[in-house]
């Protein structure tokens, strides 16, 4: 028991210090999710999740990495196109208990146009005064697995995140994640804790002087430096495994997201713990061919005569496993906050050193 106390002790520091200076969905872009295998199953992938992808989302499921070297790379847009998400992955077995893995993420816009020096000093509009940047959120992430024993893993994370809009803003941060996976027969459990110290992003802006003035005489209020908290998220995870006949599976996973920075528009909401439930399942035929759905995104709106009701959102996928080489889609509204009602995720798996 002695050994909690610290943990814990950080844990209610860090939610105490956050309510005071942590903007709610604070590096929201970390918790889309990577994959079409996820997205099809409604992000409800963290006891599952085996390779490329596990370093994002459970690191100890790295542990039970079967070839040497896999990579993962996966491409998605938001907004008929204007935003871009990007993913890749690789993973490389260290020994037979452990496994290391390298991520990177990328959710940005570009080609913004920046308008603020439009005017020059004399009033006049100009339209060569119109200068374009991106604005773009990145997260460079290492992580470790091991095998405690034939049923236990654990892993972590360490997240390294650059986010920043042109030439006039930037922030550098840091984050910790840690998790632990059981598994025996056909049951698993997982838990994965982002966040777990608080991840920071310290902010620093550098605006013209024509941008200053812009900015005043719009009633705008001036960005200042500091720093921006990203509190704990807790996700939890049960999966069973049903076997039909020889090299015919039925895979169903149950996982829950409890966040810590206030209420959310979720089943469960509260303040300061919010809990988001969803389901997802997967149909394995020989290790060849996967059917993939799920049920996420539960979410409490108005209907057209204002009486408030439940929404839940269903996502299809399906997988292709050739010679090693693993083809992911996923029919999903990415996000749920895309003009198009539902997109097209197509993601891909493949070894180096193949068998």
């Amino acid at each position: 028991m002695k050994k909690i106390y610290p943990i814990l002790f950080i844990l209610i520091s860090n939610y105490i210090i956050g309510q005071i200076n942590s903007p709610k969905y604070s590096n929201e872009f970390l918790n889309i999710g990577v994959g079409a295998r996820s997205l099809a199953m409604s992000n409800s992938v963290i006891t599952s999740t085996q390779g490329a992808m596990a370093g994002y989302w459970n690191p100890a499921n790295l542990a039970n990495m079967k070839k040497d070297i896999q990579i993962g790379l996966m491409h998605a847009e938001y907004f008929a196109g204007i935003a871009k998400y990007d993913f890749g992955s690789i993973v490389k077995k260290l020994d037979d208990k452990s496994s290391f893995g390298f991520s990177f993420i990328r959710f940005g816009v570009d080609n913004i146009p920046n308008t603020t020096e439009l005017i020059d000093a004399q009033g006049n509009i100009n339209y060569d005064r119109i200068t374009y940047f991106s604005a773009a959120d990145l997260a460079f992430i290492g992580s470790y697995g091991k095998k405690v024993n034939d049923y236990l893993s654990v892993g972590g994370s360490v997240k390294i995140i650059n986010r920043k809009a042109g030439d006039f803003a930037k922030a550098w941060g840091f984050g910790i994640d840690i998790s632990s996976t059981y598994k025996k027969n056909d049951w698993g459990i997982a838990i994965v804790a982002k966040d777990v110290t608080s991840t920071f992003n310290v902010w620093n802006y550098e605006l013209s002087n024509e941008m200053i003035n812009t900015f005043n005489s719009t009633g705008n209020e001036l960005p200042e430096n500091g720093l921006e908290l990203t509190l704990p998220r807790v996700i939890l995870g049960v999966f069973k495994n049903y076997e039909f006949e020889k090299n015919v599976h039925l895979l169903i996973e149950f996982n829950s997201d409890i966040t810590t920075d206030g209420r959310r528009n979720v089943l469960i909401s509260g303040n300061p713990f919010s809990i988001d439930p969803h389901i997802g399942a997967e149909f394995n035929i020989r290790d060849l061919v996967f059917l993939r759905g799920g049920f996420g995104n539960i979410q409490k709106t108005p209907d057209l005569t204002g009486k408030m009701i439940y929404t839940i959102q269903p996502n299809l996928g399906l997988g292709i496993n050739i010679k090693g080489v693993e083809i992911e889609y996923a029919l999903t509204d990415i996000g749920d906050a895309s003009i198009a009602e539902y997109s097209n995720i197509f993601s891909l798996k493949f070894n180096l050193n193949p068998e």
